[in-house]
């Protein structure tokens, strides 16, 4: 399954500090440094910034010989994203095979049939095609993430697309911390103690769905942890008493 995230990231202006990666590389544990240097990457990705994405990227790519198909396959991803020239050796996970061959349209199946609706998104990025950048578009604007959203949309107006969508929907602006429905469904969750297995259980959506709405959350609120979003939602009164 593909590289999960344990550090704080969020599409609304990602943040991964210095002593993430310090803390990273005291542990010399392979999956946790090539997690945390490809979250960098991403997070540089979102803020514009392609020269320490893709330095980033190819930090993780020392360690690739020690990582499974998985990590691998999301290392060459994000060295193709960001415009490195280096290539990774050994296996990838079939979904990522197939976007560094340019098969974006069956990697995004296969995401999609994993339950992985933001690296569907980044598959479809990948194509110069209107209908896949649209959907693309959807997809993140669906999941919270505007940081990826406006990459996607400078992507449409290079291509010279129109009628393109321009952000969040009016419930969204209305909002006082700019959360959508689906992250304020989260919020309560997560005011009620549960996880994001059981969130994603409750909502009908995948977990790592749910991951990224849960990081939108805490990021909107400027919390560091659930227990202080959870204290900061209920001070603005944005919940009602945490379920049982």
């Amino acid at each position: 399954m593909p590289l999960y995230m344990d550090v704080h990231t969020f599409n609304g202006g990602v943040s991964v500090d210095a002593e993430a990666m310090a803390v990273a590389d005291s542990t010399d544990e392979v999956e946790r440094i090539v997690l945390v240097r490809l979250a960098r990457a991403e997070a540089n990705w979102l803020a514009g910034d392609q020269d320490s994405a893709r330095h980033e990227a190819e930090l993780a790519a020392h360690r690739s010989s020690a990582c499974n198909s998985w990590d691998r396959g999301a290392i060459a991803s994000w060295l193709r994203r960001t415009g490195s020239t280096r290539s990774i050796e050994g296996g990838l996970a079939e979904p990522y095979r197939l976007q560094i061959e340019g098969d974006w349209d069956k990697a995004a199946q296969l995401w999609s049939n994993l339950g992985c609706p933001y690296e569907v998104a980044l598959a479809l990025l990948a194509s110069t095609e209107e209908a896949a950048l649209r959907r693309a578009l959807s997809i993140f604007a669906e999941l919270g993430a505007p940081a990826a959203a406006r990459i996607a949309r400078q992507k449409m107006r290079a291509l010279g697309l129109r009628s393109i969508h321009s952000g969040p929907r009016s419930a969204t602006r209305e909002h006082p911390l700019g959360l959508t429905k689906r992250e304020h469904e989260v919020l309560d969750l997560i005011c009620g103690g549960h996880t994001n297995a059981e969130i994603a259980a409750r909502l009908f959506i995948s977990t790592r769905t749910v991951d990224h709405h849960v990081s939108a959350v805490l990021a909107k609120l400027g919390a560091p942890t659930r227990t202080v979003a959870a204290a900061r939602a209920a001070q603005l009164g944005l919940v009602n008493a945490p379920e049982t």
